[in-house]
């Protein structure tokens, strides 16, 4: 096996900082043209509901059916802890911040990326490889104003929303367990969590993390698309970086923020 030089590696190392500072460059310049050229949305307010629908409503059974079992499991594992020291009557609080605060962003946000981020990859990156935003261009229609802002913004629209319902169907899951099941009285779950939870430290810290997720994950979603190699594996591999880079950017930011919200300094 052939050695690699110190220089070589040196090389190397300075050709993927290059690679990655020109996507960096690339990505900007896209999201810039989108969000501040003159007329931000081609087609009109219809495509943007058409994209709504697309993206956001039909991510809703995985959203809902994820939030109501994971509220479940919140109240399951929340009561089996909190019961040994005698404080079961308090698993709806634990369930409500928790889900608030960080499971209800960060679980919708990694769904998305693995639903409807793919999607938007795989859908930009085909009409890539079949000429269709070469087309547009020939016919005088900028396709980042037709094709990619609509799709932008109704990531940046559906997943704040989508995280919302998240939190709330997986509090009920909660109180279905807590209280039907595990017998926990019914007013103290819901009194401890209104108690406990505050609207601004804990539902608006939570409404912020999901808008930025929704920001990055759908920024990352469209732009692979749009830069992707035209051809069937380079559809793939830009479907598979959608999923994994939104995924480890909302990991990432899911500690700033939280660093950043709810840490003492």
């Amino acid at each position: 096996m052939r050695k690699v030089s110190l220089l070589e590696r040196i090389r190397l190392f300075g050709r993927s900082g290059i690679d990655v500072l020109a996507v960096l460059g690339r990505s900007s310049l896209m999201l810039f043209h989108v969000l501040f050229g003159r007329g931000s949305i081609g087609g009109g307010f219809g495509l943007l509901v058409k994209q709504l629908h697309s993206v956001g409503v039909m991510s809703l059974v995985i959203i809902v059916v994820s939030g109501i079992f994971i509220g479940m499991v919140l109240a399951l594992q929340g009561f089996n802890i909190l019961s040994s020291y005698g404080s079961e009557q308090a698993v709806g609080q634990m369930v409500a911040l928790t889900l608030l605060r960080e499971l209800g962003p960060v679980v919708t946000a990694l769904l998305f990326a693995g639903r409807a981020g793919s999607a938007l990859t795989a859908e930009i990156g085909n009409m890539k490889a079949t000429e269709q935003l070469s087309s547009l261009e020939m016919i005088g229609v900028d396709p980042l104003k037709y094709i990619v802002a609509p799709r932008l913004w109704a990531g940046f629209i559906s997943l704040p929303l989508l995280a919302i319902i998240f939190s709330v169907v997986g509090i009920w899951g909660g109180s279905w367990v807590a209280v039907d099941w595990l017998g926990v009285y019914e007013g103290s779950y819901w009194s401890n969590m209104q108690n406990s939870v505050t609207f601004n430290e804990d539902v608006l810290n939570g409404i912020i993390k999901s808008i930025v997720f929704a920001f990055v994950v759908t920024w990352i979603a469209v732009f692979q698309g749009y830069d992707c190699e035209p051809t069937s594996e380079g559809i793939s591999r830009a479907t598979t970086k959608t999923v994994v880079y939104a995924s480890l950017a909302v990991l990432g930011l899911d500690f700033i923020l939280t660093a950043l919200m709810f840490g003492d300094f």
